[in-house]
């Protein structure tokens, strides 16, 4: 049996050349902090409460895929919020009981998941 304790990092892709579009969405609109450093593959890495997101280049295709990294937030009726007001689409799913969720996506396609936990 493996003891998975947190999840450390989630890296995503986006296509060649958007780099410093990355930046700037993760960054600024989104207000993550950069963790400054030549990471590999010239990755961008942010802090993400206590778990990392890695952003590295790739040759894609325009894929819409329901496969998201999930992380748990303290407040996610203000996280919408703010999501609204950069700009950004807040989508929601199926009830599960005992938390309440919502997704979004960043420039590029990637879903990301929301989740708070303890209500009804």
């Amino acid at each position: 049996m493996i003891d998975f304790k947190r999840i450390d990092h989630v890296l995503i892709c986006i296509p060649l050349g958007a780099r410093d579009d990355a930046r700037s969405f993760y960054g600024e609109t989104l207000k993550l902090r950069e963790i400054p450093g030549d990471h590999p593959n010239g990755a961008l890495w942010f802090a993400m409460g206590d778990a990392e997101l890695h952003v590295r280049e790739e040759d894609l295709s325009p894929v819409q895929s329901g496969r998201h990294p999930a992380f748990e937030v303290g407040d996610l009726e203000g996280a919408k919020e703010f999501l609204k007001t950069q700009g950004i689409d807040v989508a929601f799913s199926s009830l599960i009981e005992g938390r309440d969720r919502c997704f979004f996506r960043d420039p590029w396609g990637n879903r990301f998941e929301l989740i708070e936990f303890g209500l009804k």
